[in-house]
């Protein structure tokens, strides 16, 4: 790993602040390469990933099935404590949640009474699971379940819970022990307690960020060392071990609708995008202090993860750079 191979995501440079710090992880013809730019930032400093926590969700999710300890077609309710089982979530599966079409609204309802006097730090610290079952009932769907594309951090949240009774683990204790353990991500855990890198919101220190009550949407930290073999497991299923997982890695990028409007596919959780012979795979995510992207495509054979420890704007376009820098080395990639 070293920072020689700066050429191929030099606007991912340009676009982060120069103060901040910036990890940049690629895969290219097999070769692996992490770019760290920042005092005392490497390739193993810990990041938030916001939302890139529900691909790891996702893939969760494409084990439990593997394994046989889950279906797709399973109703939510199936998996909801006795106690918090409201009448809505009868018709909402595990794959509907996967591909945001539940129904359910991005946060549950009275979260934001909760977040809005730390909405600027960390809106999300004082929602804990027994909140969010307790006002579970009020979470009324806005569509039929399957019938419109709508994202839902709940929705994902929810995901994580009936994983975690599925398996009978935390879900924080379920990643380590699924995809932590098996592919070598020492680093990559929900534990806001832990070393990593401050994050930054209009040049203002952040505290960590805490979601005890949705995990599963976006609680995770990495580094770029362990998203590159989180990315490389990607981009070659068959070298993976234990048999459900390798297996598990090859459903999760398969397409399950097309988004309207964009002609996007959906995957589970992961975004898919059709290019000339090749396909662009990719998720972001966000919390208050720090922005981060990972993509990757198998014809092409190369993967992107992009951290830096700002959080995202609308004068600070990261994650739309970081995707053209994921085409770039797609496209340079391809033959012809």
């Amino acid at each position: 790993m070293s920072d020689t191979n700066a050429a191929p995501i030099e606007p991912l440079l340009r676009a982060a602040p120069a103060e901040g710090a910036l990890v940049v992880a690629t895969i290219r013809a097999g070769e692996h390469s992490v770019v760290c730019r920042g005092t005392a930032v490497d390739a193993d400093s810990r990041f938030e990933l916001g939302s890139v926590t529900k691909t790891f969700t996702a893939l969760l999710l494409a084990d439990a099935v593997a394994r046989g300890e889950a279906r797709l077609s399973d109703p939510l309710i199936t998996y909801l404590p006795p106690t918090a089982r409201p009448r809505w979530s009868s018709d909402i599966t595990l794959l509907h949640l996967a591909t945001h079409t539940s129904g359910l609204p991005r946060l549950p309802r009275g979260s934001l009474r909760t977040a809005l006097p730390a909405w600027y730090s960390n809106p999300y610290a004082g929602y804990d699971e027994k909140r969010l079952f307790a006002l579970l009932g009020r979470a009324r769907p806005h569509a039929r379940p399957g019938t419109r594309v709508s994202y839902s951090n709940l929705g994902v949240g929810l995901l994580g819970h009936a994983l975690a009774r599925a398996a009978g683990q935390p879900y924080p204790d379920l990643l380590v022990t699924r995809l932590g353990v098996p592919l070598g991500l020492t680093m990559t855990t929900c534990d806001p307690n832990g070393p990593q890198v401050t994050g930054y919101l209009r040049g203002r220190p952040r505290p960590p960020w805490k979601m005890p009550g949705l995990p599963a949407a976006g609680a995770l930290r990495s580094t770029g060392t362990d998203l590159t073999r989180y990315l490389a497991a990607h981009l070659a299923p068959a070298d993976v071990q234990p048999a459900p997982l390798a297996r598990a890695l090859v459903e999760v990028r398969r397409p399950r609708l097309i988004a309207p409007h964009t002609g996007d596919r959906l995957c589970l959780v992961w975004n898919l995008r059709p290019r000339a012979g090749h396909d662009l795979i990719f998720h972001g995510g966000a919390t208050r202090g720090f922005t981060a992207f990972v993509g990757f495509s198998p014809q092409a054979g190369v993967a992107l993860a992009a951290l830096v420890n700002t959080a995202a704007g609308p004068r600070a376009p990261f994650l739309q750079v970081a995707y053209e820098c994921l085409r770039e080395l797609a496209a340079t990639a391809m033959p012809g």
